[in-house]
């Protein structure tokens, strides 16, 4: 991977720590409780600071979805796409530091 920035490696770092790190408390919940996506629903609703906090980051996920679409269509960088399900099958905190590595790549 030679000549990637640090800036890339930072945002390359933060994709891979905002997939693991989350994902590991799913993990942890599911084992706990049954894959249950209808009771991992209902425990991030489970008062209103953890309702609050869905919605900010579901706002935020739809935001980032519109920014990439808007950028793809201008920009032609396809790949940048492969944030959108990373950012709603993994989360935000996964799919925006994956869009900024993929649109900072160098342009050929």
């Amino acid at each position: 991977m030679a000549g990637i920035s640090l800036l890339r490696w930072a945002y390359l770092g933060l994709a891979v720590w905002g997939a693991v790190h989350p994902m590991a408390w799913f993990i942890a919940w599911f084992r706990a409780n049954g894959i249950s996506l209808s009771g991992l629903i209902e425990a991030w609703h489970v008062n209103a600071a953890t309702s609050g906090l869905v919605w900010d980051l579901t706002i935020a996920a739809i935001a980032l979805t519109l920014w990439v679409l808007a950028e793809v269509s201008v920009r032609r960088n396809w790949s940048a796409l492969w944030a959108i399900p990373a950012t709603f099958c993994i989360g935000v905190s996964c799919g925006l530091p994956l869009y900024l590595f993929l649109r900072t790549r160098p342009v050929t």
